[in-house]
């Protein structure tokens, strides 16, 4: 695959995507709606190729992101999908790991750390919290003041 080939296959999903920001040929950043999340990541890794490598989250003031991170190892280009999830009271997102077992852990990370559900995860119970860590209390999570 070359970058016009991609560019190419990247307009296929267009439509699910509320920006692609190319900040350079081999760094390029989709935003999504989470609900339109497990279909961008499936098309990322089965259409295109792309090895999952890792996600992480970030909460803004009125929402919160999931970024899953996908390297095309042919290109040497890293491509992140940016999943804005905007229920700040009960964040959630569809699971990678029915179908990219390498999420699974980091997935049981940000809900641990951060508070949210990963829908359809096959385990998702805590990680790095202890089993009488208080209910509903996320310590990487910010309160938001409005």
């Amino acid at each position: 695959m070359d970058y016009k080939t991609l560019n190419r296959k990247l307009e296929l999903i267009k439509g699910k995507l509320s920006s692609i920001e190319r900040k350079s040929d081999r760094r390029i950043f989709l935003v999504c709606e989470s609900e339109d999340s497990i279909e961008v990541n499936k098309f990322l890794s089965e259409t295109l190729g792309c090895r999952f490598v890792t996600a992480t989250c970030y909460q803004a003031d009125n929402w919160f992101e999931v970024l899953y991170h996908f390297s095309l190892d042919e290109l040497g280009c890293v491509i992140t999908n940016k999943a804005v999830i905007r229920d700040m009271k009960n964040p959630s997102v569809e699971s990678l790991a029915p179908f990219s077992p390498a999420a699974e852990w980091i997935e049981r990370e940000m809900s641990d750390l951060m508070g949210i559900d990963f829908r359809n995860h096959p385990n998702l119970k805590r990680l790095i919290l202890a089993d009488d860590w208080p209910e509903g209390v996320y310590p990487l999570r910010r309160e938001v003041s409005k």
